[in-house]
């Protein structure tokens, strides 16, 4: 497993190498999934890291984050995209008395544009920093791929009785929509995809290649820093 940095003492993080950061987020999955399913998806994508890759430890989640287009939904909460980059950036600060580079992984798409501005600042400021979005073919939100990943994860938290379809137009031909209205504009029920057919074993197929992208991701990454 990987090593949380919070379960350390002072004198064991000082032979920590490198940073991971989970970030995930607390908004609107559909009738059917968590809250905190990008959340879930971003602490287990970044657990086992540890077994890969030599000096690795992680920080606590940032649970909250940039979530503005799901406002509308109860329960949605965001701190918007400036004032998380700025968290980041200062994390990332704070962190080089400790460690080497940071990892930072986002189980949300929303925190895109924190992440370029993470990166943009750490990269003027002489950091190493690798922001990870994972990428996967499939619908957009509380659809099928993120309701096998939550069947996979935390079955016992998922009410496929409630799934809906939501809107299935590709993401692409909304986003205009989308920028300006948010997801409520395109998809009373918060579903940008079909839960249809979702499975828990999709979820581990899921889940395994993105675990795979991400280690080969951090492994050329810190390749390049040697």
């Amino acid at each position: 497993m990987t090593t949380a940095l919070g379960q350390l003492t002072t004198l064991e993080a000082a032979r920590a190498k490198v940073l991971v950061v989970p970030v995930g987020s607390c908004e609107q999955h559909g009738p059917h999934l968590l809250l905190s399913t990008d959340t879930v998806v971003a602490e287990a994508l970044v657990a086992g890291l540890g077994e890969q890759i030599d000096g690795l430890v992680t920080s606590p989640t940032i649970a909250i984050s940039a979530s503005g287009e799901h406002e509308g939904f109860p329960g949605t909460l965001s701190i918007g995209t400036e004032v998380l980059a700025q968290v980041l950036i200062e994390l990332v600060r704070s962190a080089r008395r400790t460690v080497d580079a940071v990892v930072v992984v986002s189980g949300h798409g929303g925190n895109a544009d924190a992440l370029s501005k993470l990166a943009t600042v750490a990269g003027f400021e002489g950091d190493h920093v690798l922001v990870h979005l994972p990428r996967l073919d499939g619908d957009a939100h509380a659809g099928r791929t993120e309701t096998s990943l939550m069947l996979h994860l935390a079955p016992h938290l998922v009410d496929l009785g409630r799934a809906e379809v939501g809107v299935t137009t590709p993401v692409g031909e909304l986003a205009d929509a989308l920028r300006q209205g948010g997801v409520a504009s395109v998809t009373p029920n918060g579903v940008l995809g079909d839960p249809t057919g979702a499975s828990a074993e999709e979820g581990a197929r899921l889940l395994e290649q993105m675990r795979q992208d991400l280690t080969v991701a951090i492994q050329h990454f810190l390749e390049a820093l040697s």
